[in-house]
């Protein structure tokens, strides 16, 4: 039975997902006389944790009770005071946790505390399936100076993300669609580039849960983001539109004007940006992840620097056949095909007509 209340307390923390960026994702499950008689998740950033409102949702004594979290409790003030206390204060008997906190805040710390006051503690229960839910925290509270970036596009069998003319809608089926809305919820923002803004007049928005839009963002040196494009008719309502252009766009009146429209901008030297500098300077703007959406260039760049954590590509049973199509790399120049670029860790899955290809580092 433990590895089923585990399982609950990872499967109930999912549900923070798109709300609780740049916190990680936990779940708590009370047990007492082998009935769950409590459970809670970790529900926005900023609000009670997962052990606080599993507690909370208990009507009787937790006296005696076990908990499953599926992270480490914490130990310290932050924005909330420690749970490790709190468990403490309700004199549970042993709690199982299935993954330590990587936050030198707490890690380590919440166990001593639970251990010191006389509570057993077990960890490592599930401890993998506890860690994946949390790559991106996990990356975030390291000393990596990027986010954490996903690629995700859809291409021709031909290799093709648009034709010469931009278009590109659709080249994927409903249920890859689908696939990338989930996407949009799970990740901080998303990026593309600014000739994939103009061709698509793309919203960039998150339509399965009302209130978890990403950020947006557009890679757009020379400002050329039109006033009435979705992105700006968007970033006006929620603040939530980030341009990364040039600083010698500062006193340009485009960008003078986007500001007092509530426009976030990040800006860097020259016109021509190192890719790297891109995820850094977002990762300074506290964005814990990223889902790189394209166009060619930005994917090109980011499969060049090896910047990826993980990558779905979904390849459509069709070909444009046109010669000047848009691909969606360039700039590789293999001498023969073992100089090719594999993808690492490679799995694969079928979606209606559709063939994805997912891979991560």
């Amino acid at each position: 039975m433990h590895k089923e209340y585990m399982t609950r307390a990872i499967e109930i923390a999912k549900k923070g997902m798109g709300f609780v960026n740049p916190n990680p994702l936990v779940g708590a499950v009370i047990v007492k006389n082998n009935s769950i008689i409590g459970e809670g998740y970790h529900e926005i950033y900023g609000a009670p944790h997962a052990e606080v409102n599993a507690i909370n949702s208990v009507t009787d004594s937790c006296e005696g009770a076990t908990m499953y979290v599926s992270l480490e409790p914490c130990s310290h003030f932050g924005k909330t005071p420690p749970c490790a206390d709190l468990i403490i204060e309700h004199k549970f008997k042993k709690v199982y946790i299935a993954t330590l906190d990587p936050d030198p805040l707490v890690s380590g710390d919440g166990v001593k505390k639970l251990r010191d006051a006389g509570i057993e503690v077990e960890i490592g229960l599930l401890e993998e399936e506890a860690k994946n839910i949390n790559k991106v925290f996990f990356k975030w509270i390291s000393e990596d100076e990027y986010p954490y970036v996903h690629l995700k596009f859809a291409s021709t069998l031909d290799g093709k993300i648009a034709l010469s003319n931009g278009n590109s809608q659709w080249i994927s089926n409903s249920a890859t669609l689908e696939l990338s809305q989930f996407y949009r919820k799970k990740y901080s923002s998303i990026m593309v580039g600014i000739n994939t803004l103009l061709n698509d007049n793309p919203r960039l928005n998150c339509r399965i849960d009302i209130g978890c839009d990403p950020y947006r963002i557009v890679v757009d040196a020379h400002l050329k983001t039109p006033i009435e494009s979705n992105f700006i008719r968007m970033g006006k309502l929620d603040k939530k539109s980030i341009i990364i252009t040039s600083k010698e766009n500062l006193n340009n009146e485009k960008f003078i004007l986007f500001k007092s429209l509530g426009i976030n901008f990040i800006t860097l030297p020259n016109f021509s940006f190192d890719i790297k500098e891109v995820f850094k300077a977002i990762k300074k703007f506290k964005i814990d992840s990223v889902m790189v959406e394209g166009g060619s260039f930005l994917i090109s760049s980011i499969f060049k620097e090896n910047l990826f954590d993980e990558g779905t590509i979904v390849i459509a049973p069709k070909f444009t056949g046109e010669d000047n199509a848009i691909s969606f790399v360039h700039g590789f120049n293999p001498k023969t095909m073992n100089d090719s670029y594999n993808l690492p860790n490679v799995t694969f899955e079928i979606l209606d007509d559709n063939f994805v290809v997912n891979f991560r580092r």
